[in-house]
């Protein structure tokens, strides 16, 4: 998309102006908000920016406390251990990282009475990349069936990180497997309407495959430390 930071406006036009190109509906922007402070993100929040993907729940956890009552939905997008599946049951708007039947048990059983449904989305390993978390392509519509038997949970759709791949045509080929997927899905699951594919890196690729949401970190915020690059901005 972009090799530098731009405003959160100019963005949106940037994300609109490439689905109109594309035929696409503009998707909806996920900030990415890991190992960012809870000033960064209340500046963001200030110029209209409502949804933040944190990876951790602990970090997490922290900043919702700081940034109670500002209106934020909170979106979980990294690996969810069995331990955390309470605690993020508990506090977080939508789980985006489900991707084994063990974790919806956790999740639906914990998630309060009093909260809205917790938004779930299948994460999918499309390019069955080793050591990646997601379940199976193949896997998903078993999964979907188990979130979509919770009565406190809301199976919202699926989401994937492709590989980095160096050639924009393997990449793009993945986001297009996905949507296939996404397409077959909806047939039986008509509750499905988000598809969360593309960051910084691959943004446009992704929108043309018709990504309804985008994760992006980079691009609003700037680089991180290289310490803290794990792939998911």
């Amino acid at each position: 998309m972009t090799d530098r930071t731009l405003p959160l406006q100019d963005l949106l036009a940037r994300l609109s102006d490439t689905a109109a190109a594309c035929g696409r509906p503009a998707p909806a922007l996920l900030a990415v908000s890991k190992t960012r402070d809870s000033d960064e993100i209340r500046a963001l929040r200030a110029g209209g920016q409502r949804a933040f993907g944190e990876n951790y729940v602990q970090e997490a956890l922290g900043k919702m406390r700081e940034l109670d009552g500002i209106g934020i939905e909170w979106h979980l997008i990294g690996h969810l251990q069995s331990n955390k599946a309470r605690e993020a049951a508990e506090c977080f708007d939508w789980v985006q990282s489900v991707d084994r039947a063990r974790l919806v048990d956790a999740l639906a059983r914990h998630r309060p009475a009093a909260l809205p449904l917790l938004n779930v989305l299948v994460q999918v390993n499309i390019d069955d990349e080793g050591g990646k978390h997601g379940c199976a392509p193949a896997e998903a519509v078993a999964l979907c069936r188990t979130i979509a038997a919770q009565p406190r949970l809301a199976l919202r759709g699926l989401m994937a990180i492709p590989a980095p791949a160096p050639e924009a045509a393997v990449r793009r080929a993945a986001f297009a497997a996905m949507r296939a997927l996404f397409d077959d899905l909806r047939a039986e699951f008509p509750t499905m309407d988000t598809l969360s594919m593309g960051m910084s890196d691959d943004v446009d690729l992704a929108i043309a495959e018709g990504s309804t949401m985008v994760r992006i970190g980079t691009a609003l915020f700037g680089a991180r430390p290289a310490k803290n690059r794990d792939g998911l901005s």
